[in-house]
């Protein structure tokens, strides 16, 4: 498993047939699509049934919800309005169904590392148990039918992780990206569309559903990212050897390890150059797993939902700096 490869994401839209898109859907229209969509779920003879919870976006604190699209479970549009909008999650939160969102179904699996094809697999028989209970709107030539005619065909978009902060060094991402979109990939921050990458963290995701098969589409995203995880390996090598860089992961750590207050940005920095000296070699009684982990529980809502409390900025800061300094001390 390649340690430059976080997680992995394939989420599909679909609608349902005799229901208008979520945007023209009447307040009585919205739930009656939550009921049909999580009946079909509970009904249903497979044993995944029992492991899905039903979410309604109204019961759910801002901190609550803010926690989910930090954690990547929702999209920052599906928390924007919560009135009529639910979600399925499983109980080990690899699998969740947004339910009217901008289409009537998005479900998607998380896997970790690089794992497309075990998170495909998931993901179709999540949507072919869904498909025996509920009429899908689809269409012979333009495939499934969705809103946005971007999601036309397939209804997939498949999506990884990635830590670069070799290449990132290196400025090289800017020329990196240009070269993808021609492959029909983009890159972008970690939460996707309009998001800046933050902790040398992008989401490399395919672009194009309609002409393509599910299968295709996989593995030139599979292709592209082992591509660029062997350019960021070379960029590390090479930058491993600076005295500087050097410099700067030892400091980094030693701050993680002592600081008493440390903002998101900062810890999220700091956590990305422990991360690249894990694996240059140089730091090692640190694991990735461990910086990954801490890259998730310091998120600003999900540490508050955490601890339970309400926090201002500046009691975040210092809960922060005191959960990065119990783990990596």
């Amino acid at each position: 498993m390649s340690n430059e490869v976080i997680s992995t994401r394939v989420r599909l839209a679909r609608n349902l047939k005799d229901y208008p898109f979520p945007c023209r859907l009447s307040e009585q229209g919205r739930k009656k699509v939550i009921e049909k969509v999580t009946s079909a779920i509970r009904d249903s003879n497979s044993s995944i049934a029992s492991d899905f919870n039903l979410i309604k976006l109204d019961d759910l604190t801002e901190a609550q919800g803010v926690s989910l699209v930090e954690r990547h479970l929702v999209s920052p549009e599906f928390i924007s309005e919560t009135e009529g909008r639910a979600l399925l999650l499983s109980k080990d939160e690899s699998m969740s169904i947004m339910i009217n969102e901008e289409d009537h179904i998005r479900l998607q699996v998380i896997t970790d590392g690089l794992s497309l094809e075990q998170a495909y697999d998931t993901a179709d028989k999540l949507d072919t148990l869904l498909d025996e209970n509920l009429e899908f709107a689809f269409d012979d030539k333009l495939g499934y039918l969705t809103q946005c005619p971007t999601n036309l065909g397939t209804g997939m978009r498949a999506s990884v992780m990635l830590h670069l902060p070799a290449l990132e060094k290196s400025r090289t991402i800017g020329r990196i990206a240009g070269n993808l979109s021609k492959l029909g990939l983009t890159i972008r921050g970690a939460y996707g569309e309009g998001s800046e990458p933050s902790g040398s963290l992008y989401q490399l995701s395919n672009q194009v559903t309609l002409g393509i098969s599910e299968k295709a589409a996989i593995e030139n995203l599979e292709n592209i990212t082992k591509q660029l995880v062997s350019q960021e390996q070379q960029a590390r090598e090479r930058l491993a050897k600076s005295i500087d860089i050097q410099d700067s992961v030892s400091r980094s750590l030693g701050l993680l390890k002592s600081a008493m207050v440390m903002t998101h940005d900062e810890a999220l920095k700091l956590l990305s150059n422990v991360r690249f000296g894990i694996l240059s070699g140089q730091i090692k009684d640190v694991t990735a797993e461990v910086v990954d982990s801490l890259m998730e529980k310091i998120e600003p809502a999900t540490l508050m939902v955490n601890s339970g409390k309400n926090l201002s900025a500046q009691e975040r800061d210092i809960e922060r700096a005191k959960i990065l300094r119990e783990a990596l001390s």
